[in-house]
């Protein structure tokens, strides 16, 4: 995780988890985290085409120039990273995983914003993990941002990082989702990319995936 955003938001939720694959969405204290509102975003997983923003912070907003409240996550990339992003979701609700997710965003300008994006699970008593904590910040803060909007999105790169260096689709004994990559364990912290060795990223389709055991 190379972003400041990024790495609070993330020690936030895990602390707040404990020994428990996700903590409840009633528990996120928007007190707590007051200065990354503006990055952060909780989504609802309604289906496998349909995971709506129910809050979007006013940043993330203003980068898009448009209110997100109510959209569907999944517009605004095209069908693989679509696909991918999809896989992703239902690893995060499904096993625990969290998600870390390189994003480029597209003006009509062709202006480009590099972004890192986190998913972290959230829990819903009496519904399982449908909700879904994150943030996506940019990596700098060019001049146009907020006046050109972001009308696309694409992805550079994504981890898959297991908090508790175990799968719970392991725990369970049951297969992973099939449209998954293969990927091994990775637990926190999640190494900067001076030291990842070389050969330990591949490429999947269009997507650079990191791979590694306990760090």
């Amino acid at each position: 995780m190379k972003n400041g955003v990024t790495q609070t938001l993330y020690s936030y939720w895990d602390d707040l988890r404990g020994n428990r694959p996700a903590p409840n969405r009633s528990e996120i204290d928007p007190g707590q985290i007051r200065g990354l509102l503006g990055d952060t975003f909780i989504l609802e997983v309604c289906d496998e085409e349909t995971v709506r923003y129910r809050l979007a912070g006013t940043r993330l907003c203003s980068a898009h120039c448009r209110e997100l409240k109510g959209r569907n996550f999944l517009r605004g990339w095209d069908t693989k990273d679509k696909e991918a992003l999809a896989s992703l979701i239902a690893a995060i609700t499904e096993d625990g995983a969290a998600a870390v997710v390189g994003v480029n965003g597209h003006t009509e300008r062709d202006h480009v914003l590099p972004m890192e994006m986190l998913l972290l699970p959230l829990n819903v008593p009496g519904e399982g993990r449908t909700r879904v904590l994150g943030c996506c910040s940019p990596m700098e803060r060019p001049y146009w941002m907020g006046l050109h909007p972001i009308l696309r999105q694409s992805i550079s790169s994504l981890r898959l990082v297991w908090p508790d260096e175990r799968p719970l689709f392991l725990n369970n004994q049951r297969l992973s989702n099939p449209m998954m990559p293969s990927f091994k364990v990775e637990s926190m912290p999640v190494p900067r990319p001076e030291m990842i060795p070389a050969g330990a990223e591949r490429r999947v389709g269009h997507l650079v995936v990191y791979e590694g055991g306990k760090v």
